[in-house]
């Protein structure tokens, strides 16, 4: 079965999802592009506090009568279960729609996006009947017992990378530990995460439990997180972005924030890291899958330097093996640019590195000819001192910088970042230094002998620093969205 298909025959996606329907509101139109071709996809509104409003009247209204969080766990967990069954009978149409309106490949939407979307729902549906409490010590003649809760309304915004699968690392805990969500999309890629919602009611969600609002983050996602009835809030994106949120959520009425910011994430390589285009494979891919814009990237090489040399010439080899272009042809293996606005910020870093005393040793232009796309040509970069914008900031491009070490100590220190630390993996068949380096490095998340996360669900996903605090993801994801309540008993 060919996955390729042509954009003109998928049905798009309108209006704002609220209350179990597609909703048109007034506000400012914002044309959708196809990163591919930057040809019009579609239109949608910014909703701003007025869509934001009518999601959350409407949540309201489904907490009231459906009584969601009070419902018998297992009929939640069912409900939640049909609405993974529909995301996986949809998963060709979801999958398009994805790769139209984002830098994912269609090689990868359908199989991989689509399908684990639906088993992260799957996941936490199982989890309904599993929040669970605890009676603690107490004197003689007393019960105190802690029991968790929903928060009611909870606010989730969520970026353009991978925008189907970061969405349901919240909605789906979220839905489970009993909470109504209003999720904000991001502007440039809203229509994999409209039909989600509209398949959550055909699969009998509540209608007004899962509102999908589209617009602005600083129109109707600031409208969001000031609610004074959104109580919690879960934003993925950059580090800048959630310290606003962190602040408005501050000024708008104390709300707890979970937040998965951006990362410089290492990857260390020691010299008896085991078959060497094996591990140079790893490494390509941790900084050229979706061209980069990923928040996990592995985007500083780090290599002992007995091997730096030729592993490094096995990784440009694999940059120049790929082949740019449209994401809904699956012989594309290399992903465009989400915008062009994104593509000269990109150029723009790599040029003021170089300026600052780095070497581009493959790449470092952009890929002209692609169907008027925006692509990147992936970038290898030598010789990024501490104080090089390349080492300071996150490009969130396909860009790699490399630096080498001489003994394992020496690597741990270059693997160090002063701002983030969101993940870092390690390559060594010597599982005591593996384990060493795991333990020393400072980042949410240390993958040994792989470089990103997988399919696996069960172990969560955050960062330190400025990457961010809380967690998606695991059982700390759906303890996210519930509150602890102390009951304390005297029955003396």
């Amino acid at each position: 079965m060919t996955l390729s298909f042509d954009p003109a025959t998928v049905a798009i996606p309108r209006g704002h999802h609220i209350g179990g329907q597609y909703v048109q509101l007034p506000g400012a139109e914002i044309e959708v592009l196809r990163p591919s071709d930057l040809q019009h996809m579609g239109m949608i509104a910014d909703g701003g506090e007025a869509a934001v409003q009518r999601a959350v009247d409407a949540a309201k209204k489904a907490l009231a009568q459906s009584r969601w969080a009070k419902i018998a766990p297992r009929d939640r967990a069912a409900v939640l279960m049909r609405f993974a069954g529909l995301i996986e009978e949809n998963a060709t149409y979801l999958g398009q729609l994805e790769a139209m309106g984002s830098s994912r490949l269609i090689s990868m939407t359908i199989t991989r996006d689509a399908v684990r979307t639906a088993g992260v729902v799957r996941y936490y549906a199982e989890f309904c009947d599993k929040i669970e409490g605890t009676v603690t010590s107490t004197e003689a003649n007393a019960l105190s017992i802690v029991k968790h809760e929903p928060y009611g309304i909870v606010g989730a915004i969520v970026p353009w990378n991978f925008p189907m699968i970061t969405a349901a690392w919240k909605f789906a805990p979220a839905l489970a530990a009993g909470n109504a969500v209003v999720m904000k999309t991001s502007e440039l890629t809203p229509h994999s995460l409209l039909a989600l919602a509209e398949l959550a009611a055909r699969a009998g969600v509540p209608a007004g439990l899962f509102n999908v609002v589209n617009g602005y983050g600083h129109t109707t996602g600031a409208a969001i997180v000031r609610h004074p009835d959104i109580l919690k809030i879960s934003f993925t994106g950059s580090t800048q972005t959630g310290a606003a949120i962190m602040t408005l959520a501050a000024q708008s009425g104390i709300k707890p924030v979970t937040l998965e910011l951006g990362g410089k994430s290492p990857q260390l390589v020691l010299a008896d890291a085991g078959d060497i285009d094996v591990v140079a494979g790893r490494v390509a891919a941790a900084f050229m899958d979706n061209a980069g814009q990923v928040c996990t990237a592995g985007s500083r090489l780090i290599v002992e330097d007995k091997i730096a040399d030729e592993l490094v010439e096995r990784v440009i080899a694999r940059t120049k093996a790929i082949k740019a272009g449209p994401t809904w042809d699956e012989a594309t293996t290399f992903a465009p640019i989400i915008s062009r606005k994104q593509l000269e910020r990109i150029d723009t870093m790599v040029r003021a590195s170089i300026s600052e005393g780095a070497s581009a040793v493959t790449g470092g232009t952009v890929l002209e000819g692609r169907n008027e796309g925006s692509f990147y040509a992936p970038t290898v970069l030598e010789n990024v001192s501490d104080d090089n914008i390349g080492f300071k900031e996150e490009f969130f491009g396909p860009v790699l910088t490399v630096r080498t070490f001489a003994d394992l100590d020496e690597g741990l220190a270059q693997a160090a970042h002063p701002v983030y630390g969101l993940a870092a993996s390690v390559h060594t068949t010597d599982l005591k230094k593996a384990l060493k380096a795991a333990d020393s490095i400072e980042a949410g998340m240390v993958w040994i002998n792989q470089h990103g996360r997988g399919p696996e669900f069960t172990y969560p996903a955050g960062g330190y620093k400025g990457s961010g605090f809380g967690k998606d993801m695991g059982r700390a994801g759906i303890e996210a969205f519930l509150r602890q309540k102390a009951i304390w008993a005297n029955y003396a």
